[in-house]
């Protein structure tokens, strides 16, 4: 029989900001010393775990997102650990409230020196019953509002002359994750962006690089079946999921001086999924399985 512990963790998705703040990390701790980071989606499993370690290594969060309630606990629990961190209510689908955040932050700190977009959102239905409005609430999120952030940034590093670092979390593409098409649709669109981009702000300074994680357990798993999580640890060879902490640290490797000679790429964190398996976010159907002939 598991004990008190180890069931309370099977019980629950992700990490708490507690294990956060002591997760082990393979970086120095002034990796990003006095670096000033936006991070859209702070508040999400991923994007609170990148929050946490970019603070814990010297950077300045500016944690964006909808849910100011949400945005504020965060950041209370890091600077209560004596870490730098703001909170920004900001809508990214709206390119107005984006320029204004640009502004402010750089009004506010004189500086930007990294932007990673991990706001984004989906919801796990067949791709021929998605609605008009769930179609584009999705792809305004995950592709217009990250395209709105990542040109705001460039064109202020463009009139400041400051050199730049985009990271944008996607998803794995190379092969089909069904169940949320809208999702892989605009998902791949964010890094056909990146590669090209990635060419056309070389001149100014600017590197642009994205992270693919697979099957990584957050709380955002929520919205899935029982029974489609149940499969995800089969979905890679490895056999089992990943830790946003897997996530960050790889952001962390491309935000850094130890990606300062990579752009354009998407750096992929799946276990090997996108080699071997197949993930079913609405459960397979009996016509995959044989079950039905």
């Amino acid at each position: 029989m598991a004990d008190d512990h180890t069931t309370e963790r099977s019980e629950r998705l992700g990490l708490t900001d507690d294990e956060l703040a002591l997760h082990r990390t393979v970086f120095g701790s002034d990796a990003l010393k006095d670096m000033v980071i936006v991070l859209s989606g702070g508040a999400g499993g991923i994007g609170r775990a990148i929050a946490w370690l970019f603070a814990r290594l010297g950077a300045h969060l500016v944690v964006v997102g909808r849910d100011q309630s949400k945005l504020f606990a965060l950041t209370s629990s890091m600077t209560a650990k004596g870490l730098q961190a703001s909170a920004s209510a900001v809508d990214i689908r709206d390119p107005d409230a984006v320029a204004s955040l640009f502004d402010t932050v750089w009004q506010t700190h004189g500086r930007v020196d990294g932007l990673i977009n991990s706001a984004g959102g989906q919801f796990p239905q067949p791709a021929i019953d998605f609605s008009v409005k769930g179609w584009n609430a999705v792809i305004d999120t995950n592709l217009n509002g990250t395209w709105y952030m990542m040109q705001t940034a460039a064109r202020h590093w463009r009139d400041n002359k400051h050199p730049g670092n985009i990271v944008n979390i996607v998803v794995v593409t190379t092969h089909g994750l069904y169940g949320i098409a809208h999702s892989i649709a605009a998902r791949s669109g964010v890094i056909g962006l990146s590669r090209s981009v990635a060419v056309e702000w070389a001149p100014l300074n600017i590197r642009v690089n994205c992270v693919a994680p697979g099957a990584i357990e957050t709380e955002g798993w929520s919205v899935y079946t029982p029974e489609a999580r149940a499969a995800y640890p089969r979905s890679n060879p490895m056999m089992r999921v990943g830790s946003p902490w897997d996530v960050a640290e790889a952001c962390a490797y491309l935000a850094s001086p130890s990606g300062a000679f990579v752009t354009g790429e998407t750096l992929t964190v799946d276990g090997g999924g996108q080699l071997w398996g197949e993930t079913w976010t609405t459960g397979k159907p009996a016509y995959f399985t044989g079950e039905d002939r």
